[in-house]
């Protein structure tokens, strides 16, 4: 039988990082087990759903490498058919209408909070008579539909993270509101539970792969299937992720969202490769740098750790740095060229960029680095109090100065690596003056630091930018 399985998102916000695991999760099981990854829009919120978070939901997915297999299915073109499934439960007795108003309800947690009891719903309208129900209904009274959970039912299936998991009906809250209020006999907006069942059975959803703060909804949803008939699908519960502290990750932790880590600069390679990592531990591979295709090919499901997964920054960086580091020079440098272009920096040619971007690659972490590393070849950097320090060593400003004196008698106005290194060696050579030295003072005149990215390599872009010289002039110019 193929294996079908599914993303439900509401879209009421931005792609969460861990909606984005759940669906790569999902993704990766279908593709190794050649099944099916299907998308469901959840959107029957109307007050908080908006389109545009179903837009950034599913190009967010696009954006990691999530395709899906079939046309997403949107929840709200299918509100009829909930309520007709509501209608049945009510025809077979397995539901009723509860015409308890919101201020009773309230003075109902008052008293069992008073008596330290957990808040749940004494059902005092299960078993109306037709003449009762009508009464309410005179008495302009507004009714939800609750299902009937038995108390004494256990529930139980067999997760394939947690293992065995048990349920007992007392534990669920009392009997569970399956839609919202309407007046008369009218059945008002299906809610969560009974919509995400109903859906799943249309879409012959065989695995549900969902975090473990839907467990006990799980235990709920099983009774519904089993009043409705409908197949149970095999049922797994991820791991939450967590903060550092070991709670759950939230937007206090500054960022969660997909676009955020996308703006940040990282890349959707490397974002999904850490992301399988975040609550899975393969049994049989050392490899952390893996594509997606490689990760589906040793994914089970019932190697994701049951104890949340605490999201780590540092992993994250590594992972994102080794992608850059393997990227074609070419390719990384499209994308950084578009923020020199947003800073209105112009470079010489395609081939500086290039060359430039081949410089930089290796000591990037998130593309956004290519901002600050790359600033000092767009513009004249200021000289820093250790550099103010190295030129007042005499023979730091007398390389310099023979530096500068033999570019202009040999009117030098573009040098390549070799005739960089032959500049230098000359003048460490001729004037007896160590070669670290040299190296230190075209570092200050450069940089205004001495650290930065390669001498050599440096000064090729440099003298191509023709800001060598420039740079070089300012060390004997007094501040």
């Amino acid at each position: 039988m193929e294996k079908r399985l599914r993303l439900a998102p509401s879209p009421t916000g931005l792609l969460h990082i861990g909606t984005a695991r759940t669906a790569l999760f999902n993704w990766l099981y279908a593709k190794k087990t050649n099944g099916k990854f299907l998308i469901r829009i959840e959107d029957t919120d109307f007050l908080r759903s908006k389109s545009e978070y179903t837009k950034n939901i599913l190009e967010g997915l696009k954006w990691l490498g999530l395709e899906w297999d079939e046309e997403p299915v949107q929840q709200s073109n299918r509100i009829s058919i909930h309520k007709n499934h509501i209608k049945k439960l009510l025809e077979i007795g397995a539901a009723y209408r509860c015409f308890t108003s919101e201020e009773e309800i309230n003075q109902l947690r008052e008293e069992q909070k008073e008596k330290g009891l957990p808040p749940k719903h004494d059902n005092r309208h299960r078993n109306l008579s037709k003449q009762e129900i009508e009464e309410f209904i005179s008495q302009g009274r507004t009714s939800v539909i609750r299902f009937k959970i038995d108390e004494k039912a256990e529930i139980n299936w067999a997760d394939q993270i947690r293992g065995e998991i048990k349920w007992h009906g007392k534990d669920l809250g009392g009997d569970l509101v399956l839609s919202r209020r309407a007046t008369g006999y009218d059945i008002g907006d299906p809610l969560y539970n009974l919509a995400v069942v109903v859906d799943d059975n249309f879409m012959n959803i065989t695995h549900v792969v969902r975090g473990e703060d839907h467990i006990s909804n799980t235990a709920k949803q099983i009774l519904i299937y089993r009043a409705l008939e409908f197949k149970l699908p095999i049922f797994s519960h991820t791991p939450l992720i967590l903060n550092s502290e070991g709670k759950k990750l939230s937007k206090r932790d500054c960022v969660t969202s997909i676009d955020e880590f996308r703006e940040m600069g990282y890349l959707p390679e490397a974002l999904a490769n850490y992301m399988s990592f975040l609550g899975w531990s393969p049994k049989t591979c050392e490899n952390e740098i893996l594509s997606l295709n490689e990760i589906s090919k040793i994914f089970d499901l019932s190697d994701i750790n049951k104890a949340g997964a605490k999201f780590n920054w540092e992993k994250l960086n590594w992972i994102n740095a080794q992608y850059i580091k393997k990227m074609e020079s070419s390719k990384l440098s499209e994308i950084i060229k578009k923020y020199w272009d947003n800073l209105g920096w112009k470079s010489p040619s395609s081939d500086w960029d290039l060359k430039l971007t081949t410089l930089l690659k290796d000591s990037m972490i998130i593309l956004k680095d290519a901002i600050d590393q790359s600033k000092p070849f767009f513009s004249l950097p200021q000289i820093q109090e250790e550099g103010q320090e190295l030129l007042k060593n005499k023979e730091s400003k007398e390389s310099l100065k023979q530096i500068l004196s033999y570019l202009r008698q040999e009117n030098i106005d573009r040098l390549d690596q070799d005739k960089a290194k032959e500049i230098i060696n000359k003048i460490s050579k001729t004037h007896s003056i160590k070669k670290g030295i040299v190296m230190k003072a075209l570092r200050v005149a450069f940089f205004g630091c001495l650290s930065g990215p390669d001498l050599i390599q440096s000064w090729e872009l440099l003298s191509e930018n023709k800001s060598d010289l420039l740079r070089i002039e300012r060390c004997f110019i007094s501040p």
